[in-house]
Order: C-alpha cells, then sequence, then structure tokens
C-alpha cells in the first residue's frame, strides 16, 4: 500500500471503529441500572448536585440506563471512597461523588484513609468554587483582621472535612482566633446551628452558601471575612487569607491545602474500569453538562455550573500527588496540631 493511501486508512480507521464502540456501549448499558454514591447525607450540597445530574445523564448515555442514587455520609467522605474504591463493580456502571478534600487528605496520609487517588478514573466536576470564611451578621467580627483581637465560634463538620479543617489550619499558620466547635454531622447541621445562634461562621464554598441561602451573602446576613485562593473575589470586597501569611512558606502550605476546591464535585469511575467506559462517562458527562434542561432547573436552584473536564481533574490530581516532600512533612506536621 502506498504511503498516501496509508494514511487515509490512518485517517479512516477511528471514524469506523466509532459506531462499533458506541454500539457496545449501548449493548452494556441498555437495562442496567447504575449506581450514583454519595459521600454525604442526603440534602447536603454533593447531594443536591449528583441529583440534580442524574436526573438528565441517563439521556446522554448510550442505552440509556437508569441511575439510582444511594447516599453513604461518614468520615467526612472517607467511608464512602474507600468502599467504593474496594467493592464497586469495575464495568463503568458505578459511579461516586467523592470528597473534593479526599486527594488532598491521601496525600497527607491522614488515618482511615483505604485508597489512591491516582487509580480513580476522574469523570469531571459540575464546579468550581471558592472556599470562603464567613460570619454572621450579628458577630461580633466584622472583618478579617478583628480575628486577630476577637475570637469567632465556627461551626465543624467532622474530622476531614473542610468545614472543620479549613478554620483549624487558618489559626495554626496565621494566629487568627477561629475557635472551632465540633459535634455538627455535616455542613448543613452548622449551617442549622448557624440559624440558632449555637456557632457565629462556617468555612464553606460560596456556592454551597448561595444555595443554603441565596441572598445573604450580597445581602450582608452573612459578612465573607476572606477567601482561601491567592487572588481576592472582587465582588465581596473581602481580601485573600494570603495577606494575613507572612512567609513564601505559609503561603506555599495554604495554597497546597485550597488546590482542592480546584476539583469541585469530583465524580469517578473504579480503579480498572475499561477505558472505552471511562470515556463513554466522560463524554456523556461533558454532553449532560451542556443539556437546556440540567441548566434551565440550576438556574431556578440558583446553581452555578461550571464544567471540569476528566482529563483535567486528573491531571490535577496528579501535580497534587507530586507535592515536594519538604513542602508535605511541614503540611503534616501542622496538621497535628
Amino acid at each position: 500500500m502506498k504511503p498516501r493511501h496509508l494514511c487515509i486508512a490512518a485517517t479512516l480507521l477511528p471514524l469506523l471503529l466509532a459506531p462499533a464502540k458506541a454500539q457496545e456501549a449501548a449493548d452494556f448499558y441498555r437495562g442496567k441500572q447504575m449506581r450514583a454514591i454519595v459521600s454525604t447525607v442526603v440534602g447536603g450540597d454533593y447531594d443536591t448536585w449528583m441529583r440534580l445530574i442524574t436526573r438528565h445523564w441517563s439521556k446522554y448515555i448510550p442505552g440509556h440506563p437508569s441511575i439510582l442514587v444511594q447516599n453513604m455520609p461518614g468520615a467526612g467522605g472517607i467511608v464512602a471512597a474507600n468502599a467504593f474504591y474496594h467493592t464497586a463493580p469495575r464495568d463503568g456502571s458505578s459511579i461516586a461523588m467523592i470528597g473534593r478534600n479526599l486527594a488532598y487528605q491521601a496525600l497527607m496520609k491522614e488515618d482511615g484513609i483505604r485508597f489512591d487517588p491516582l487509580k480513580f478514573n476522574w469523570i469531571g466536576s459540575p464546579e468550581v468554587s471558592n472556599r470562603i470564611c464567613v460570619a454572621m451578621e450579628s458577630a461580633r467580627v466584622k472583618k478579617a483582621a478583628d480575628l486577630f483581637e476577637t475570637e469567632l465560634l465556627m461551626g465543624g463538620a467532622g474530622a476531614g472535612t473542610a468545614v472543620s479543617t479549613t478554620p483549624r489550619l487558618v489559626s495554626a499558620l496565621t494566629g487568627m482566633k477561629l475557635k472551632l466547635v465540633e459535634g455538627y454531622g455535616s455542613a448543613s447541621a452548622v449551617q442549622l446551628a448557624m440559624e440558632r445562634g449555637e456557632v457565629d461562621g462556617v468555612c464553606q464554598t460560596v456556592g454551597a452558601l448561595r444555595s443554603w441561602r441565596p441572598g445573604w451573602l450580597e445581602s450582608g446576613k452573612m459578612r465573607v471575612l476572606f477567601n482561601m485562593e491567592r487572588t481576592p473575589i472582587a465582588e465581596f470586597k473581602a481580601p485573600s487569607i494570603m495577606d494575613f501569611a507572612p512567609t513564601p512558606e505559609q503561603k506555599q502550605l495554604l495554597m497546597l491545602f485550597s488546590s482542592s476546591v480546584e476539583l469541585g464535585r469530583p465524580i469517578v469511575a473504579p480503579p480498572e474500569t475499561p477505558a472505552a467506559r471511562v470515556a463513554v462517562l466522560r463524554q456523556s458527562f461533558e454532553q449532560v453538562m451542556a443539556d437546556p434542561d440540567l441548566r434551565h432547573e440550576a438556574d431556578k436552584m440558583k446553581i452555578d455550573l461550571s464544567l471540569v473536564k476528566g482529563e483535567e481533574l486528573k491531571s490535577l490530581v496528579e501535580d497534587l500527588m507530586a507535592t515536594p516532600p519538604d513542602i508535605l512533612r511541614k503540611a503534616q506536621a501542622l496538621a497535628q496540631l
């Protein structure tokens, strides 16, 4: 065969194989019930996202399987991630929305972690947000600088959650007086405690807080003290926490912790899932994120959609797990405080 003919054949081969792959996927998924695990309680932020997506996702998966959402809360999402990693079918019929902080926790070798983030198949995320620390309007603390003189009671959602880890880390690195009150089993329970006046603040994502009480951030009923990323959020006219980290090392440690926000609400498939089915799940996820019905429903729920592709999540996790050993050791020592 002449070189020109070889080139044409190489170009056409993927096009010829594509219908066969689509048919294989349709044959596999037709009549199946997929399982979608959520690592939080019913009604939580992750649960809201997964149920929104799965209401529309099936129409973009060949064979149009039904999708059953199951909640598996516990240990800040570690229970679900461990169980999913070791027991979920590795055939493309199971997905999970795991905690955005779990890759960071695995890097830190925190107790209870029994999974390797690099072996998950990262499908995509529907959101990229910013993590902020807020105080209720009635709190004595009115701005970030007040925290060096005035204590603020912060609600905690349990070991391993960013709701608990964030104020602990910020206090240790900057000297801010964020007093953590544990005993609340979820972020939604902390939010209710804020309304009851049991605690005065919480560290959570912008999306989660807006979903909980639309308009409160804009009206000042919840006052933004600072955000955890390098760049301040212009609309809130509040500083970045990096403004209060005096040394390059402190900034680097804060950036390491804040890197998890970039993962959004990550959806994964188990290790060893066939590459062709991972591709189907990734492609269908990108398609459902553009679905007009989903986007209309999200608008009514005041939820902001922001697609992060599976390949991007995979790259972010690989970068995180390649953290230099000296920085990792310092972060691990800090976590023991």
